[in-house]
């Protein structure tokens, strides 16, 4: 932590903790750089750089949190400076660690190059422990996905957009839904095409086997998912997924209002 006047560094802090969250870790060192700030008498402007806006928000609420011990004390210095001088003003913003401004990636870069040896046993906060629990249970929830056959056998698996396999979580209203989710027939059809349970010959093999199974196409015996995304020549090439990042299948169903729709199955 730097506390900075007129282009000059004119302090550092330092405080380590140990098995805290990050909200916990980026309210302590906005407490630990701000507090120092506001002691000073010839300050009357003061802006807090941050890579976490969420953090500094809790500052401000006024609902029933965990962390209110945490950012009480310094709410209430906030306060006392605001109505100490009508010249007083606090700032916050928000520079994430990816633009790497200068200052903020001086601080950045000491911090990732320190070490530090606990003293003492190192307890968990309340925070720390119910999110390492969390993470645990779903940790186990997406090894029984990744191994159980109760996703079916047709289950497609997607990357996202850094290549990396979507796995299920309950944060953020799921994996897949906020990318699937603009319209009811959209959604529809993505999940038909996902667990294959669709209008195509692959299904009507399995449970109806009595229908047509092959493509209207003449290219297929069998009619896949993977027939119709990649090979069915009657779609336009262009809007024909190339990779497995559903970004690009969401494109192709939304340009192929007709593919998995059980009106022209």
């Amino acid at each position: 932590m730097h506390i900075w006047t007129d282009n000059f560094v004119i302090k550092q802090l330092q405080v380590h903790s140990l098995n805290v969250t990050s909200i916990e870790a980026e309210l302590m060192a906005i407490r630990t750089g701000l507090i120092p700030a506001i002691e000073i008498d010839s300050v009357h402007n003061i802006m807090v750089i941050t890579d976490s806006i969420a953090a500094a928000k809790k500052i401000l609420e006024s609902k029933v949190d965990p962390l209110q011990n945490m950012f009480i004390p310094l709410a209430s210095a906030i306060k006392t400076f605001l109505s100490k001088d009508g010249r007083n003003k606090i700032h916050f913003w928000y520079c994430p660690s990816k633009a790497e401004w200068p200052r903020h990636k001086l601080v950045d870069d000491q911090v990732k190059a320190s070490s530090c040896t606990p003293t003492f046993p190192s307890k968990e906060s309340h925070l720390f422990s119910r999110k390492k629990e969390c993470d645990n249970i779903l940790c186990k929830w997406q090894t029984y996905f990744a191994k159980s056959l109760k996703k079916g056998h047709y289950f497609l698996n997607f990357e996202d957009e850094k290549e990396r396999v979507i796995k299920p979580t309950y944060a953020k209203r799921g994996s897949w839904l906020p990318i699937i989710g603009f319209t009811n027939s959209l959604c529809a059809r993505f999940t038909r095409m996902t667990t294959g349970h669709a209008p195509i010959g692959e299904y009507r093999q399995r449970f109806f086997p009595h229908l047509p199974t092959s493509c209207p196409c003449g290219k297929a015996e069998v009619q896949t998912q993977e027939h119709i995304v990649m090979e069915y020549d009657r779609h336009d090439p262009s809007t024909c997924p190339c990779n497995i990042i559903i970004n690009s299948f969401v494109h192709f169903l939304a340009d192929n209002p007709e593919v998995f729709s059980f009106d022209n199955g």
